[in-house]
């Protein structure tokens, strides 16, 4: 197809074997556009496109602009809202179409659904985004303020490799290549490695994000979906993973979505792929993905019209970790749940015993200490900001002196967290700047520690040291999850999630020569859930 302003996008188009070339105005189209090479049609977590003609749909795959064999210069996200719209138009003027669309796909693909509805295609009739962002700063370039250093810079490496790849640069395609088995995490400026910046004229996002550390401004407004929220008012299928790195982009979106005919699907997912195991655990038979028949119903009721009785079934379909089982909810679980609130006599550090996690408030005597070294960061294990995701054993990890844990007494009866979840703290530090990563697991009776949720802060550079108290509000994964009799709960706290995150130098410097010991104190704390806000 051509764009409106003549730019050459491809596409391969799969037909239903029934088709016939005379034959018009029997099938709707399925629209997948995406960056990736029209031929991996994300069947990484999908069925193939032929799987999706047989139900009776067109399917197209199309090479956004400057990517697979598609013409034009690829920048990140800008071209979709403009692109998306001509491609739904075409879509629906293909042989054998009925003249509707919908769209599916996952991250990238995600996002081009979205723009491509902003103009409101009169074509386009329903969607069903998956592992997004509609807050394209807060839900996936930064976390609680830090930059998502591991995931940004992974997936930059990959995107400028294949730039180089398209241009016939052997050179920077070797160069490029190589980096993304071995990341470059340790040059003098880490977050702005010498390859980045040699090699910056195939960098389609990397650098831009880094220079735009803040959240007001207009390049992530211009950008992210939800500037554009009253433009949507289509049905949309969201399907997110509890270990996702994008889960609080695809639940902040699904909850400010106001029209009707929103549903939300969350398995015990990472970013890909949709199974039943993810890190060290098996989640059963029932945690592989419905996701590709789920698509076909949505669509069957939006596009052919057919009456699924998916409008009569509540809306959200959440995975129960644990009980590993499918729960239904008429709206996202926001009751508060018991508070638990943290309990030390100083040396939660040092011996795991000593900090708990209990019923009533508590104050910290005296206060519990985490010294972060810059030369030894905490590492990151499983969750969903690094590679590999998921749930691992961290009992070994839980051990050093710079991680805090708060344990909670064996549980007498099962406990069930669904929701958002918030940790709470008062605390200082004797830097301008500091970091404090929180994280969640279950305590088994055998001792080991499986991490399933967990959140990320930085605050400040400030003028002045953080001596002085203040309270330190870290939003985690949201999660659904049962915890057994006998299991307990934990609060791991640490300065540190490297390299998730990069390690924070205590001030505004980034260089690894600034970076300073940060000794940050904690008096006292909570855990809650229920409804969380940026």
């Amino acid at each position: 197809m051509l764009t409106r302003d003549l730019v050459r996008l491809d596409a391969d188009v799969y037909y239903p074997d029934r088709y016939h070339p005379n034959r018009e105005g029997e099938f709707p189209v399925l629209l997948m556009r995406q960056p990736y090479g029209r031929a991996i049609a994300s069947t990484v977590v999908y069925a193939h496109p032929t799987w999706y003609a047989a139900q009776g749909y067109i399917v197209v795959i199309q090479d956004v602009r400057g990517r697979g064999t598609s013409a034009g210069e690829f920048k990140l996200f800008e071209h979709e809202i403009e692109d998306g719209f001509d491609a739904v138009n075409w879509a629906a003027n293909l042989p054998g179409s009925s003249g509707v669309v919908g769209m599916y796909g996952f991250s990238y693909q995600g996002m081009t659904q979205l723009y491509a509805a902003v103009n409101r295609p009169p074509a386009l009739k329903a969607l069903c985004p998956a592992m997004l962002a509609g807050d394209l700063y807060h839900d996936w370039a930064y976390e609680g303020g830090a930059f998502c250093w591991f995931a940004n810079l992974a997936w930059a490496i990959q995107l400028a490799a294949e730039t180089a790849r398209l241009k016939g640069d052997e050179v920077a395609f070797l160069k490029f290549s190589n980096a993304a088995r071995i990341l470059p995490l340790y040059d003098p400026i880490p977050t702005r490695p010498q390859l980045m910046q040699e090699l910056a004229h195939y960098d389609s996002f990397y650098q831009t994000w880094l220079d735009h550390p803040d959240p007001e401004d207009d390049y992530w407004k211009r950008l992210s979906p939800l500037t554009y929220l009253e433009n949507f008012d289509l049905p949309m299928l969201h399907i997110g993973g509890w270990f996702d790195t994008y889960m609080r982009g695809t639940l902040n979106f699904y909850k400010a979505m106001k029209q009707p005919a929103q549903h939300l699907i969350v398995g015990a997912w990472a970013h890909l792929p949709w199974g039943r195991k993810v890190g060290a655990i098996d989640y059963g038979a029932e945690a592989v993905s419905k996701c590709d028949r789920a698509q076909v119903r949505w669509f069957d009721q939006f596009l052919k019209g057919i009456d699924t009785g998916l409008l009569d079934e509540p809306p959200i379909k959440l995975f129960e970790m644990g009980s590993n089982q499918w729960r239904s909810y008429s709206e996202f679980p926001s009751d508060a749940a018991q508070a638990f609130y943290l309990s030390s006599s100083g040396l939660a550090g040092i011996d795991e015993t000593d900090g708990s996690l209990v019923s009533t408030p508590q104050t910290l005597s005296p206060a519990d200490i985490i010294v972060h070294d810059p030369w030894r960061p905490v590492p990151a294990s499983g969750g969903h900001a690094t590679y590999p995701c998921g749930s691992f054993d961290r009992s070994s990890l839980d051990c050093r002196s710079d991680i805090l844990t708060y344990t909670s007494k064996p549980l007498t009866e099962v406990l069930h967290l669904a929701g958002e979840l918030l940790v709470e703290l008062e605390c200082s530090a004797d830097q301008p700047s500091f970091d404090i990563c929180a994280v969640l697991s279950e305590v088994k009776p055998n001792g080991g520690v499986y991490n399933f949720s967990q959140g990320y802060v930085r605050v400040g550079p400030r003028p002045q040291p953080h001596r002085e108290r203040g309270e330190v509000r870290i939003v985690l994964q949201p999660t659904c999850i049962q915890i057994q009799i006998g299991s307990a709960i934990r609060l791991s706290l640490s300065g540190a999630c490297f390299p998730a995150y990069p390690v924070n130098s205590g001030t505004a410097e980034v260089s690894r020569m600034a970076a300073q010991i940060i000794t940050i104190a904690v008096y006292s704390g909570r855990i809650t859930s229920g409804h969380v806000t940026h």
